[in-house]
């Protein structure tokens, strides 16, 4: 099962959930606003796609930070702060995507 991580009132979130939808994909939606990830879901984002593709820099969150959180984003910091989570983060398996772009998705079904 494909899991999409976001928040539901993001306008990405809803072009790679009409994309999924129009492939026939199935996939569940997990808005972390309302169902907060873990720790241990952090970090296997971090562990495949690395701070830099995770981060979305372009973010009022990202911008609102002080230079020393910049340079130092951590767990404790994105968990506190999930918009800082570039959106979508898509799961399938072991294959974690960020962001959205149709011909990345094409090959999911």
């Amino acid at each position: 099962m494909i899991k999409m991580y976001g928040i539901k009132n993001c306008d990405t979130i809803k072009k790679a959930q009409k994309s999924l939808q129009a492939q026939g994909v199935d996939f569940e939606f997990v808005d972390f606003r309302q169902n907060p990830i873990d720790e241990k879901t952090l970090q296997s984002f971090v562990d495949v796609v690395g701070w830099d593709k995770l981060i979305n820099k372009r973010s009022t969150t990202y911008r609102n930070l002080t230079e020393i959180e910049k340079q130092n984003i951590t767990l404790a910091l994105t968990l506190k702060n999930p918009t800082l989570i570039k959106r979508p983060v898509l799961v399938a398996g072991a294959d974690i995507r960020v962001g959205f772009s149709e011909k990345s998705y094409s090959d999911l079904i």
